[in-house]
């Protein structure tokens, strides 16, 4: 597996390590080892799956708080998606700010969505599946979100909106906390 930083801390690209032959390849797609020696959760509580009709479809940004932070590991296995990682860390160099990445069957690329991180992803193809391990198991009582077109994230998403939940499309402004120290905190752009 090749692990690759993003400007978000703790949020990696992973990408297989594939062994091709005449029939195909093959390749690691979850190592708690080579997690751990990345500095990453290996733990696994959950799989969620889930599956959109339409392209453009657009589900997030949510996010679990205390005591039941999560870390997601992320994998599109049909169509492709643009998934995204928004920083919610008050103490992190770049709280609010933002990354996506396509994932796609083709291209296997993974993403690890650090614990304390909202995560959202907007469909690309028709007939997109997604899944991800979670951390944690789903807690109803610590489930959050955040709205995936607030202008303090700033999020450009690469299609129209033609599908989204009344409850994702209706999550508030995101109330910006600066720690104690504002130099802890980078100034949005």
């Amino acid at each position: 597996m090749h692990f690759t930083t993003t400007p978000i801390a703790g949020a990696v690209e992973i990408r297989p390590q594939k062994i091709s032959d005449h029939r195909g390849y093959f390749a690691r797609g979850w190592c708690a080892a080579e997690f751990s020696a990345h500095g990453l959760n290996p733990g696994a509580a959950q799989l969620n799956l889930a599956y959109s009709h339409r392209r453009g479809t657009l589900r997030g940004l949510h996010y679990q708080v205390a005591p039941h932070l999560e870390a997601k590991f992320v994998r599109c296995t049909r169509g492709a998606i643009f998934d995204v990682v928004v920083d919610l860390r008050p103490h992190s160099a770049t709280y609010c700010q933002w990354h996506g990445l396509e994932l796609s069957a083709d291209n296997g690329a993974m993403f690890v969505i650090p614990e304390g991180c909202a995560h959202g992803y907007q469909t690309l193809t028709d007939h997109a599946e997604m899944y991800y391990l979670a951390t944690v198991p789903y807690a109803a009582a610590s489930s959050r979100g955040a709205r995936y077109n607030d202008s303090v994230f700033g999020i450009t998403w690469p299609l129209a909106v033609t599908e989204i939940s009344a409850a994702d499309a209706a999550w508030p402004d995101f109330p910006v906390r600066l720690p104690s120290d504002p130099t802890a905190v980078k100034p949005l752009a």
